[in-house]
């Protein structure tokens, strides 16, 4: 690609919200609708740190809702390498043995980085890198229950546990990091993809600044 497309800084586009809020749901709209060959699309949970040092009995009772059980300095890392115009090698988490893989996936720089995380509006450092912060806004219920549902066709894991994990850390976690960040969000959208009125404005909105970075190049 030739250096004059990379003298303005890719547009980071940040999509929060709790878990089973329909994040995905909107990442994967906005990816769509502004066209997958624009976007690089990246997801926090790739981030996990690695737990195979530790027994598995003892890598299920880490508290993965906490920000520190993701390596977001890595995250910030690759975004810089990717607004700066180079490609990324980011890590392939395995949710079933909390493990990562030997192998990564390659991303390519794009005009637009899309960034989808529960908790990354909560780190200082990856929210300052966003031009346009989005936080989807669903009720507890409804998160619960697609979490659940997720969790068990998945990831493997047994009903009991899912709620075990829910009441121990999901919600405690959710309470303490992910709601407050939502003070930080530009844009929050209620009912996740549903919602095609915000939708349609943030997508107008994304495809402007796409139109005056390039209109600037």
């Amino acid at each position: 690609m030739a250096q004059k497309a990379w003298e303005r800084p890719a547009i980071i586009i940040g999509v929060a919200g709790g878990t089973g809020s329909g994040k995905t749901t909107v990442a994967q709209e906005i990816l769509q609708r502004v066209g997958p060959d624009r976007i690089a699309y990246i997801q926090h949970d790739s981030y996990y740190r690695d737990q195979s040092h530790l027994p598995f009995h003892e890598r299920a009772r880490v508290n993965y809702d906490h920000p520190d059980a993701l390596e977001s300095e890595l995250l910030v890392e690759h975004l810089k390498q990717l607004r700066a115009g180079h490609p990324v090698e980011v890590p392939v988490y395995d949710f079933t043995t909390h493990t990562r893989r030997p192998e990564t996936r390659r991303v390519e720089p794009r005009r637009v980085i899309l960034v989808e995380g529960i908790l990354i509006f909560a780190d200082r450092a990856l929210r300052e890198m966003m031009d346009v912060k989005i936080f989807v806004d669903t009720d507890p219920d409804i998160r619960f229950i697609r979490r659940l549902q997720r969790d068990i066709r998945e990831r493997g894991r047994s009903m009991e546990s899912v709620i075990e994990q829910y009441l121990s850390t999901v919600r405690p976690m959710h309470m303490e990091f992910v709601e407050p960040s939502k003070r930080y969000a530009d844009v929050i959208i209620p009912e996740g993809g549903f919602n095609v009125v915000a939708l349609d404005m943030v997508v107008a909105r994304i495809l402007a600044l796409i139109g005056e970075r390039e209109g600037d190049c």
